[in-house]
């Protein structure tokens, strides 16, 4: 029986990347095109929601999604969830459907054919530069002053010990919903560091549970209020996980 089990959790892993890679080879000259112009960012994104659905779909999991409050089309927000797993990126583009670029790691773009399209959307960070991360506020604003919105997981990273439950939340994303006055909208993900963490033989298909919670106005705030405002979120997604853990 554990001998299945590891030949499962291998092929199974195997497939992920697969399945990372065919919609991304069938799609490649639309998606090539969708890049060329920044204003042609938003069919990218309707692209890569099909692609995150196919992947979600293709390894069996079944997300189920419960929101407090809805985007509005049109208006920009700062997208902010827990992170533990890859697939927190293919979940959050299947259930928020307002166009947004993700912040994210500069690692991710060494995958091949993912990290093309990866390195060319996203507004990647070196964690370790300072440098960096004015680079990453500078193209964050721009993104913003062109109607999108941003996602930012903001532990930084994915913590080394599984056992963490939530890590603590870095300042960027609330000095940027500050200083754009956006709302900051959590969300929460209960499910897929159980469902696939980093671990490699770990994981397995089924529910994959998220819920979008009311958001939180900036309007009036100043960047003296930035530690506050990132607690107050922090909170409500370590809440939730309490809830969800029950």
């Amino acid at each position: 029986m554990k001998l299945l089990k590891t030949v499962f959790w291998i092929l199974w892993r195997i497939w992920f990347y697969i399945l990372m890679a065919i919609p991304i080879i069938v799609m490649f000259p639309l998606l090539f095109i969708s890049i060329l112009r920044e204003q042609w960012y938003p069919y990218f994104f309707v692209m890569a929601r099909i692609w995150a659905r196919i992947i979600l779909l293709g390894m069996g999991f079944s997300p189920k999604v419960e929101i407090e409050q809805h985007p509005e089309s049109g208006k920009s927000y700062m997208f902010v969830a827990n992170h533990t797993s890859m697939t927190d990126i293919m979940l959050m583009l299947s259930v928020v459907s307002n166009p947004f670029v993700f912040v994210g790691k500069k690692e991710l773009a060494k995958i091949p054919l993912f990290g093309f399209f990866y390195k060319r959307t996203c507004i990647l960070v070196d964690r370790k530069s300072s440098k960096s991360r004015m680079e990453v506020f500078n193209r964050a604003q721009k993104r913003l002053s062109q109607g999108l919105s941003i996602c930012i997981f903001p532990e930084g990273g994915v913590p080394d010990d599984e056992s963490v439950l939530l890590d603590e939340f870095k300042d960027g994303a609330f000095r940027l919903a500050i200083e754009h006055q956006i709302p900051i909208v959590p969300i929460t993900f209960a499910d897929n560091k159980k469902r696939f963490s980093y671990t490699f033989m770990s994981g397995s298909p089924g529910r994959m549970r998220a819920k979008i919670h009311h958001f939180i106005p900036t309007e009036g705030l100043s960047l003296e209020d930035k530690k506050t405002l990132r607690d107050q979120t922090r909170e409500v997604i370590y809440s939730q996980l309490l809830r969800f853990s029950k």
